[in-house]
């Protein structure tokens, strides 16, 4: 099996709960050069009338200036692997049990197909957690 397996970082703003919020920042980030890969947003059910955004990735002055300015900041305590290849059923099972076997605790998980490829986007609680989920996923064949 053919993966990419490669570490992420994970940008974070908070969001206010009403239409046009989320719009904002992500103008703001395209306007800056920003060509995202993964974006999610989500209400918070412990701030009420607040929400969050996760992107990735962001890169170079420009975007990193524009991300600072509108609220975003790189989150340390998530670690995040990007993992990509063709698709095949069954595939997120197969790499989870994997990880389970090698003791690893999945913090997140977000997938999608597009056509014939699948992506991955894996949270884990360490930098050693992620390390290891890299070297689990390489092994896989």
């Amino acid at each position: 099996m053919d993966l990419v397996v490669e570490k992420e970082d994970v940008w974070i703003a908070t969001l206010e709960d009403k239409p046009g919020s989320l719009a904002t920042k992500l103008t703001v980030l395209a306007e800056a050069g920003a060509d995202l890969d993964f974006v999610i947003a989500r209400r918070s059910p412990e701030r009420p009338g607040m929400g969050v955004v996760f992107v990735t990735p962001l890169s170079g002055d420009a975007e990193l200036k524009a991300a600072t300015a509108i609220g975003f900041s790189a989150i340390n305590r998530l670690h995040s692997v990007r993992v990509e290849g063709v698709n095949e059923p069954g595939i997120g099972g197969i790499i989870t049990n994997q990880l389970a076997t090698a003791g690893i605790n999945i913090r997140g998980f977000s997938g999608a197909v597009i056509g014939t490829r699948f992506v991955l986007h894996l949270a884990f609680d360490t930098s050693q957690d992620q390390e290891k989920a890299i070297q689990v996923i390489k092994e896989i064949s």
